[in-house]
């Protein structure tokens, strides 16, 4: 599957969590997420900066078995979730009515 098709699905995946599900925002909230184990799919931004500020995200997520999903625009990502802020991660844990998407993404990158 193509990087673009990802992207958009994630934050597709993100929208309707956000409606029936539950997400963490934030590095701190996803970080947390991470390392309970309650995340099942981590995005982050491409555009964060200083870098530093999720480059732990990644590999804590390999380190978990979780899928971690780099989107281009933390200002896209913020929307998705519904905060009219740029956001840096944002975590679901709780996919609602965004179970089947999830899943296809969660495939579609472990191909």
């Amino acid at each position: 599957m193509a990087e673009e098709n990802i992207q958009d699905k994630v934050y597709e995946a993100i929208e309707t969590a956000k409606a029936s599900g539950k997400l963490k925002k934030g590095t701190n909230e996803v970080t947390k997420a991470i390392e309970r184990e309650e995340a099942k799919i981590v995005a982050i931004a491409k555009n964060v900066s200083p870098a530093e500020i999720t480059m732990h995200i990644p590999l804590l997520c390999k380190e978990k078995g979780i899928v971690c999903v780099e989107v281009t625009s933390k200002e896209e990502l913020g929307a998705a979730a519904g905060i009219d802020k740029p956001s840096s991660a944002i975590a679901i844990v709780k996919e609602g009515d965004a179970k089947k998407l999830v899943k296809e993404i969660i495939d579609s990158v472990k191909e």
